[in-house]
């Protein structure tokens, strides 16, 4: 079935900023979570921080778009109702793990229901299985083991010197750097999470034969950057008390390593047109901390996260081939 009207490619437009936003306010706690819960900064002076970083993150191109637009499915046999259904799916998904505080990914759940609903509608050979592996599954599960690599590690090196007397005290410069740290994940976040609504907007104008080439206007790009700073201006608070207060105790020392750990990563994959999800990021740098000690980790909360984490990407491919199947069903 060809769904391709003026109507469908506003629709996809409107999905993809709702898409956005959904990103924006879920995603919110993974930049702000650690600042609030070492009281280093007040809630609304965090979200107010990261909502700025967020749009100037989000202003700076990377290879996440290109990879979503071209990198996943083949950009000939993608249609309106590809884009439309990838959309339904990953909002769905948003705002049922939101409802739930469970801290899932916006970015798996964007690819996942793009992967589904070009399954259903066009087939599997309209997937670019090489770049699903490489772009997405491999960097799923490497990066947030390396972020509890480079944050346990860095922990306890950080902790071998405040046995010295002259690093002890001045431990609390820590709480100044962390506003720091914190301030590099927003703009790591904005980065690599805003590409991935700009890629797939661009990806329904191409479809839709709006755009000539799959290149991203100036105003996808604007709306994309602002509508992110938004979401994550309104916050975003059940999953924030998941991530900064369920997983393990943190001090400003603490928040400090995880977020530079997890800031890293996210820089290096966005460089890298990787689409890795800064949830998982920030959730394993903290699990890390945690392991290093003295704090301990809440398993249980470790669990939930781990659960989501491994559902995100077939079950928002789920519901976005539900919905295909019965948009096809119904036309």
């Amino acid at each position: 079935m060809a769904l391709v009207s003026i109507d469908v490619v506003i629709l996809i437009v409107i999905l993809g900023l709702l898409f956005d936003y959904t990103n924006g306010f879920h995603d919110s706690a993974n930049v702000v979570s650690t600042v609030i819960a070492t009281r280093v900064l007040t809630p609304l002076a965090a979200i107010l921080m990261a909502s700025v970083l967020n749009v100037l993150g989000a202003t700076q191109i990377s290879g996440v778009a290109q990879t979503i637009t071209s990198g996943l499915v083949n950009l000939h046999t993608a249609t309106q109702l590809t884009v439309l259904c990838a959309l339904v799916g990953a909002i769905f998904w948003n705002f049922l793990t939101w409802y739930y505080g469970i801290p899932s990914s916006s970015s798996y759940a964007l690819v996942g229901g793009l992967i589904g609903a070009s399954w259903m509608h066009e087939g599997a050979s309209s997937i670019l299985w090489d770049g699903v592996l490489y772009k997405v599954i491999i960097p799923m599960v490497v990066s947030p083991l390396l972020g509890f690599a480079i944050g346990f590690i860095l922990l306890k090196g950080l902790n071998s010197l405040m046995k010295f007397q002259f690093f002890k005290q001045r431990e609390g410069i820590f709480a100044y750097l962390q506003i720091g740290s914190a301030g590099l994940v927003a703009l790591a976040h904005g980065l690599n999470d805003a590409q991935k609504t700009m890629g797939i907007i661009t990806l329904g104008l191409y479809a839709g034969g709006v755009i000539a080439s799959p290149y991203i206007p100036l105003w996808v790009i604007a709306s994309c950057a602002i509508v992110m700073g938004l979401g994550t201006a309104s916050g975003g608070f059940r999953i924030i008390r998941t991530v900064g207060f369920k997983i393990t105790k943190l001090y400003p020392l603490q928040g400090f390593v995880a977020e530079t750990s997890a800031s890293f990563v996210i820089l290096a994959a966005s460089f890298l047109g990787m689409p890795i999800s800064s949830t998982h990021m920030i959730v394993g740098s903290i699990t890390g901390v945690g392991m290093a000690g003295p704090l301990k980790v809440q398993w249980h909360t470790g669990k939930k996260v781990a659960f989501a984490w491994i559902l995100t990407l077939p079950g928002a491919g789920f519901v976005a081939a539900l919905a295909c199947q019965l948009i096809e069903w119904s036309f």
